[in-house]
């Protein structure tokens, strides 16, 4: 179907009208601390799935249920909330995916305000998880909401999947999908969990980078020893782990490691000034790599170091250093599988060991790269929702991060189509201090939702 103009005014009418409560939802989770990660009080993961589970319910979804599956050490998963209401005979099944795990929230001084106390500054909400991702859970719900304030009476079904872990790696993802599998099955799959093109320019997410990472030791020597006494002959691992990592990018900072190849260049390309400003990259500093800045974000291999064990400045003594190590952090494109990615990664690395260096590689997390067909029944019903609740034609774009989880959604329902959506935009800041969300986008993104499912109905 088409949306009239009448119909897409009558239907921003009742978003507009429920805007306030939507907004003040968001604020209640977002006072709601839900790190997922080990060292928080995992409690507070708890308290968010039950509040989560009270907004689904009081949208009208019959059946609501927090629900846990184990992790691969067996231990129990984080609490997750699934909510559906059945399809009728002949029509298909959405499921809208989101999560209510945030990060934690870094350093209090970096932030201006509360990061667990919603503020608003102008047309954005500042908070922990209010972009990413509590904002999308509340473009469900109030997409949901919208369409029963107009009446509809829609024949899709729709399946409510709120993660709780997600920002702790999905440990117990693939498990969970296995333990409800007829329960989440749905024929379209909306994940709520990208970002858009800028503010007042919709975006889908037709490609994410694939992820792998591990640490790399380099030993030297049987232990410490006075630097005077030994400097000269002997380089200290931390030399030695600089020199190393120095090989994975050649001189234009384009990732050296044989192996780890790039897909094309893609059809939109991201402004070198809006770059800038959107990184934060100081004023001086050159850019690395070649080609499209959009290419080397999203269809090309990167490298990064994200953390060193080594002395720190403040415990440093007159010693060689032994050993030191480093996590890297390596993003895939499409097309590229983890397994052989991490392969070259180690084989590089053990091949460039410096004066014969002990290198050793431990492997970590590995996560597939996604890549969406462009022209589908339900990518064509996204453009046309998104379209209509812009007033703009949507973006298609890459992004440089990971979804590992849809590799596993991919592979559990293998007929399904995934269509990545989003509410943050290039100032969200997710995962850094003073994430927010622009309260005009996410009032688009619950109108283009609430468009998207009457679209859907009979579409696919």
């Amino acid at each position: 179907m088409n949306h009239t103009e009448k119909d897409v005014a009558a239907l921003r009418a009742h978003v507009d009208e429920l805007f306030p409560a939507v907004q003040a939802d968001l604020e209640t989770l977002v006072r709601i601390p839900s790190v997922s990660a080990a060292a928080f009080d995992q409690a507070h993961v708890a308290t968010s799935a039950e509040t989560v589970a009270g907004l689904l319910r009081g949208v009208g979804l019959p059946d609501v249920r927090i629900l846990r599956s184990a992790r691969p050490d067996g231990s129990a998963g984080a609490p997750a909330v699934v909510a559906r209401r059945p399809a009728r005979a002949g029509e298909p099944t959405v499921l809208l995916y989101a999560h209510h795990d945030v990060q934690p929230p870094g350093d209090a001084l970096a932030w201006d305000t509360d990061p667990f106390e919603p503020t608003q500054v102008g047309e954005r909400l500042f908070g922990r998880g209010a972009a990413d991702d509590k904002a999308g859970l509340m473009a469900h719900v109030g997409a949901l909401r919208a369409l029963a304030a107009a009446g509809d009476e829609l024949g899709v079904g729709v399946t409510v999947f709120v993660e709780g872990e997600e920002e702790s790696g999905s440990p117990s993802f693939a498990r969970f999908l296995a333990d409800h599998h007829e329960l989440l099955a749905a024929d379209v799959i909306v994940v709520a969990d990208s970002t858009n093109w800028k503010v007042g320019v919709p975006a889908l997410t037709t490609s994410l980078r694939g992820l792998v990472d591990g640490v790399v030791t380099v030993e030297v020597l049987d232990h410490a020893v006075h630097s005077g006494m030994f400097g000269g002959p002997v380089l200290d691992a931390n030399v030695l782990l600089a020199r190393l990592v120095a090989t994975l990018h050649d001189d234009a900072g384009s990732v050296a490691v044989a192996g780890l190849t790039g897909a094309g260049e893609p059809e939109v390309d991201y402004a070198e000034a809006d770059f800038r400003g959107d990184a934060s990259v100081l004023d001086g500093v050159a850019l690395a790599g070649t080609g499209t800045i959009a290419g080397r974000l999203w269809t090309k291999p990167a490298i990064a170091v994200i953390g060193i064990d080594a002395t720190s400045v403040a415990h440093a003594s007159n010693t060689l250093a032994p050993r030191a190590a480093a996590k890297i952090s390596v993003r895939i494109p499409p097309g590229l599988e983890p397994e052989a990615a991490e392969e070259a990664l180690r084989a590089h690395l053990e091949g460039h060991a410096p004066f014969g260096a002990r290198v050793t590689w431990t492997p970590g997390e590995q996560g597939k790269a996604f890549g969406a067909p462009a022209d589908s029944p339900a990518m064509r019903a996204a453009r046309t929702a998104f379209a209509a609740a812009w007033g703009t034609a949507p973006v298609d774009i890459g992004v440089g991060g990971s979804i590992p989880f849809i590799a596993d959604l991919l592979e559990a329902f293998p007929q399904a189509a995934v269509l990545v959506t989003g509410v943050e935009d290039p100032d969200s800041r997710a995962h850094g201090a003073n994430e927010s969300v622009h309260l005009g986008e996410l009032r688009n993104v619950v109108l283009a939702e609430a468009l998207l499912l009457r679209q859907l109905a009979g579409a696919v």
